[in-house]
């Protein structure tokens, strides 16, 4: 299969693409990041249609590629990722949270949802079905310290931002750069901790017959 992997954080292809490796090995993969696109929304506050045709502008060139299917990994731009799943339909387009939230409400009613880019969590909340209680954390200063190449401490303080969700059913990582965060969120709160990348691809390979 010939998959395009979208993103708008130049972090996010590897995690991604060790969840590519480990879950459902020797597809290819096509990157195309515009990490432009983040920055433009935090100093925007809002979605705009103009973000919406940029979206569309990339997901028409994946498609041109040749892809069998699109997974866009940048979790604030739900409804731009709405907009490209319409206009190639069928073609499977998956926004980078449904599947992880598909999975998530097995867990529980109650679930956290751990994220380091503030804008993610407007975007995200409405994925979650009604009778859902979503708790939304962010974990100041992660992002800041993954941009300056300082793994640790994006681990360490989104582990600390974690035990205030130690109360919920499960907890969701937001970013795809959050997945890397996994084993001390599970440490730290002894919860269910669901990663994107791993639920998005399960859910492509069962989309596209892998």
């Amino acid at each position: 299969m010939r998959l395009a992997l979208i993103h708008a954080l130049r972090h996010s292809p590897p995690p991604i693409e060790a969840a590519f490796a480990q879950l459902w090995p020797g597809q290819t993969l096509m990157n195309l990041l515009d990490d432009s696109l983040s920055a433009d929304l935090a100093r925007e506050g809002k979605l705009t249609p103009r973000m919406t045709e940029r979206f569309l502008t990339l997901a028409r060139y994946a498609a041109a590629t040749g892809a069998d299917g699109i997974l866009f990994t940048c979790s604030a731009f739900g409804p731009c990722i709405e907009a490209c799943a319409q206009d190639l339909a069928p073609m499977p387009v998956l926004k980078p949270n449904e599947a992880m939230i598909e999975e998530a409400i097995t867990k529980g009613k109650r679930i956290g949802l751990l994220v380091t880019f503030a804008g993610t969590i407007p975007s995200m909340i409405p994925e979650f079905p009604p009778g859902i209680t979503v708790v939304p954390k962010l974990a100041e200063g992660a992002l800041a310290a993954l941009d300056a190449g300082d793994f640790a401490t994006h681990d360490r303080l989104a582990a600390e931002a974690a035990r205030d969700l130690a109360d919920c059913d499960a907890i969701a990582l937001g970013q795809f750069s959050l997945a890397r965060a996994k084993p001390l969120v599970e440490q730290a709160t002894g919860k269910p901790v669901l990663t994107t990348p791993d639920s998005a691809v399960v859910k492509l390979k069962r989309l596209l017959g892998g």
